[in-house]
């Protein structure tokens, strides 16, 4: 036994998920968000990084997987960056599935494959700062340019859930004027393409690995599509185990989960948990 004991799932198919994992890990995919799950979430967006031990962790584990997978709203680049993923023995086998799945980095190769981006991301870098002058609620928002997608956040205002609020629907306007949807998330929000969200690349990234077993951590609502999808797949058959990384914040995802970990923190140790046991 490791010195990390790993946590039971509160829930029945959690459990099996689990099981299954350990029985036949050569099967299983951990699939992870990235801020707020292995990285603390901070108020300048840039200055994320994951958790110290968070690396080692993944880099322990890796080698008894399938695969690994971070599925973020970042850029995949920014993402590799900020996790500190690149040239790490153990990770030969990790993809980061950047802007919902849109881009993808592949440690085997170390480049980055995406499409042109949607036009309409430009049309609304071009209006955004007209928009957030007539909300009246801009003071103390951060603008955070994705390249793919365009993020504004509320955490540095002086009132952030007020200021959630009132922008709020401007920005669903602006963002139907081009084609783009709004995705809500804690005290931001993320104007982005149609069409592409966690579930969906999550789904196509365990169909393309041939995984058979699935775990998947998140801790905010953009996690709420994965969670679905992995809902869909356990109704086929397939094994999982769903991930809360704990946020009072998002209080659905912590209802939904078969186990809630302690923030990064937690969701750090769960995965040395399971190196160890694995190993």
């Amino acid at each position: 036994m490791g010195s990390h004991p790993l946590p039971e799932p509160v829930t029945q198919a959690g459990r099996d998920g689990l099981a299954a994992l350990l029985k036949r890990p050569e099967r299983a995919v951990v699939a992870l968000d990235f801020d707020g799950t292995l990285a603390e979430i901070v108020p300048d967006p840039e200055q994320a990084r994951a958790h110290p031990a968070a690396v080692p962790a993944l880099a322990r584990l890796a080698p008894h997987l399938n695969s690994v997978a971070v599925i973020t709203g970042r850029p995949a680049g920014a993402a590799v960056r900020y996790g500190g993923f690149a040239s790490v023995p153990g990770l030969e086998r990790l993809a980061v599935l950047g802007h919902y799945g849109a881009e993808r980095w592949d440690a085997a190769t170390g480049t980055v494959r995406a499409p042109a981006p949607h036009p309409g991301v430009a049309a609304v870098r071009a209006e955004l700062p007209g928009v957030l002058d007539n909300s009246g609620a801009w003071q103390g928002t951060w603008v955070e340019d994705k390249g793919r997608a365009i993020a504004v956040h509320t955490r540095r205002a002086a009132d952030p859930q007020a200021a959630f609020q009132a922008l709020t629907g401007p920005l669903g306007e602006l963002a139907e004027r081009h084609g783009l949807i709004v995705e809500p998330g804690r005290l931001v929000l993320e104007l982005r393409p149609p069409g592409v969200d966690k579930g969906v690349a999550l789904a196509e990234y365990l169909k393309e690995t041939g995984a058979g077993c699935v775990l998947y951590a998140g801790d905010d609502l953009g996690d709420l599509a994965a969670f679905d999808a992995v809902a869909r797949l356990r109704a086929e058959g397939m094994d999982g185990v769903l991930v809360c990384s704990g946020s009072a914040e998002v209080t659905e995802l912590a209802a939904r989960a078969d186990l809630v970990a302690d923030g990064p923190s937690g969701v750090v140790a769960l995965l040395t948990a399971l190196a160890e046991r694995l190993g």
